[in-house]
């Protein structure tokens, strides 16, 4: 059977081998590259919190909503990050790094990452309805705050409703992480497809499993922690993410066969 052209594109980009403890690494790295150049930074993760307490403002009268659009963020949180990439790239090449390398990355040249950060959209509103769905049909009672969602959803003696949210929340948070986890800071790299670069990032999950897997609790766990400090930590956890994550791409990719974009 003849090989699409998406695939063999991606199989020029070698797939490097990392230690099972590496993303231990990347937050190390990305920590570095986030104190060299806190302002574009600090100013991207002031913007998510400033967002989450604006979607906290309309929608605290409807948890079940809040719940899912929250958790929604993960999926599309690595495509804001854009431009934190980019600073983190410029580092890495000693060149010029503060917030206008961010904003330039947001310069619409191909197109690649608009295609790309309206997938991660879709997916993302997906889950937001898929989870108000789910609570709004199944709760036993009605789910209008944070102590409703733990009284009635979380510690509910009888159902399973939160096993269910968690399995569906993990079923499509899987190979959304699959897909994403190399493949912006790629295309913002190379000039690549958007399906080459997903089957790249795929081929990277398949080869090293358990760091990858490593790597998607600490990106959870970080970013939860960042949202029970009233959204605060965030700040400062969402750059370091980031940054952190530019720093994954260019350990686990070999693109040495193609050349990089300006």
């Amino acid at each position: 059977m003849r090989e699409s052209p998406a695939l063999i594109e991606s199989r020029r980009f070698g797939v490097r081998h990392i230690p099972m403890l590496r993303p231990l690494g990347w937050l190390a790295r990305g920590w570095t590259d986030l104190m060299r150049c806190p302002l574009p930074g600090l100013l991207h993760g002031l913007a998510l919190a400033a967002f989450g307490a604006l979607l906290i403002a309309v929608a605290h009268q409807h948890f079940w909503l809040l719940a899912g659009a929250f958790t929604g963020f993960l999926l599309v949180a690595p495509i804001l990050a854009t431009g934190l990439y980019a600073v983190s790239r410029a580092l890495e090449r000693q060149q010029r790094a503060d917030l206008a390398v961010a904003l330039a990355a947001w310069k619409p040249r191909d197109g690649r990452l608009v295609v790309f950060g309206l997938l991660l959209a879709l997916a993302g509103t997906g889950w937001v309805l898929t989870s108000a769905s789910l609570i709004t049909g199944f709760a036993p009672a009605p789910v209008r705050g944070p102590m409703d969602f733990l009284r009635v959803v979380v510690l509910a003696e009888t159902g399973h409703l939160f096993e269910i949210w968690l399995a569906l929340g993990a079923f499509l948070a899987a190979p959304v992480f699959a897909s994403s986890v190399v493949a912006i800071p790629l295309l913002l790299d190379r000039r690549v497809s958007v399906l080459a670069a997903v089957l790249t990032s795929w081929r990277v999950v398949q080869a090293h499993p358990l760091p990858l897997a490593l790597w998607a609790g600490l990106l959870m766990v970080l970013t939860v922690l960042g949202m029970a400090t009233a959204l605060l930590g965030l700040v400062i956890i969402a750059p370091w993410l980031s940054h952190a994550s530019w720093h994954a791409y260019r350990d686990l990719v070999d693109t040495s066969a193609m050349a990089e974009l300006d």
